[in-house]
């Protein structure tokens, strides 16, 4: 399938994980890419691996808390393609933590990075979004939709960016726009492995959060990613789609 041919995606979050192989996904059905994330060395590696996809590819370290650093890249990925078609919002941390121990300055940390982030990369991309007729996919999570355990602050974040999402559906669909999200649970990541942990935790209450089926890893949900970015999701805004192996069905 060649479904992104002619056109430019921007993906966050780029260096690893699910914004690695969404950026490969894209690259290897035709899109040209700018991609952004603080890890510079994962990154480089990444645009390595598009550009072996026969991508054409550009990316740049950015922090997705910095709204001139977001500007900047925008702008630069524009100038350089001529257009941007897709946006796909990958970039995130994760904080597990009992709720009477996390401070405020955490709590703030994981709203910036996931949530104000994404507003301010949206905000951004929109009116070149509008120009193509473009699609947003943002990266939500099944904490938007059910309680997890010590994510006070990462359920929030990922509420709240489900919300925009629905938000962006409204507001500009009679314009062309479509924004939808993903929803991964039990996906093997980086992000997702030893550490994250919060101390002692009760893992019955963590037992919530397990899928069906063994865990996935993230090429599952650059493929629905991809799915919604294309003309293949012409028809679908405003959307949330699980990709978690049945944990929430």
């Amino acid at each position: 399938m060649r479904r992104f041919e002619g056109r430019v995606a921007f993906v966050t979050g780029a260096a690893a994980g699910i914004g690695r192989a969404t950026a490969v996904r894209l690259a290897s059905e035709g899109a040209s890419l700018h991609l952004i994330d603080l890890a510079e060395e994962g990154l480089a590696e990444t645009a390595r691996l598009c550009r072996e996809q026969g991508a054409q590819v550009a990316h740049a370290r950015c922090d997705v808390t910095r709204e001139a650093e977001i500007r900047a890249n925008v702008q630069a990925c524009v100038e350089r393609f001529g257009r941007l078609d897709v946006l796909c919002n990958i970039a995130g941390i994760i904080l597990l933590q009992h709720f009477d121990r996390i401070t405020v300055d955490q709590f703030r940390k994981v709203l910036e990075v996931n949530l104000v982030g994404t507003f301010m990369l949206c905000q951004a991309a929109l009116p070149h979004l509008l120009a193509t007729r473009g699609a947003i996919v943002n990266t939500s999570s099944t904490s938007a939709l059910a309680g997890l355990p010590y994510g006070s602050a990462y359920g929030t974040s990922k509420g709240g960016v489900s919300a925009l999402t629905r938000t962006l559906a409204v507001e500009f669909g009679k314009k062309g726009l479509r924004c939808n999200a993903v929803n991964p649970g039990s996906i093997k990541t980086a992000m997702s492995g030893q550490g994250i942990m919060p101390e002692s935790p009760d893992m019955q209450l963590m037992a919530r959060t397990m899928s069906l089926s063994k865990p996935q890893g993230p090429e599952v949900v650059a493929a629905v990613i991809a799915m919604l970015a294309s003309d293949d999701g012409i028809h679908i805004n405003g959307e949330e789609i699980r990709v978690d192996g049945g944990t929430l069905a």
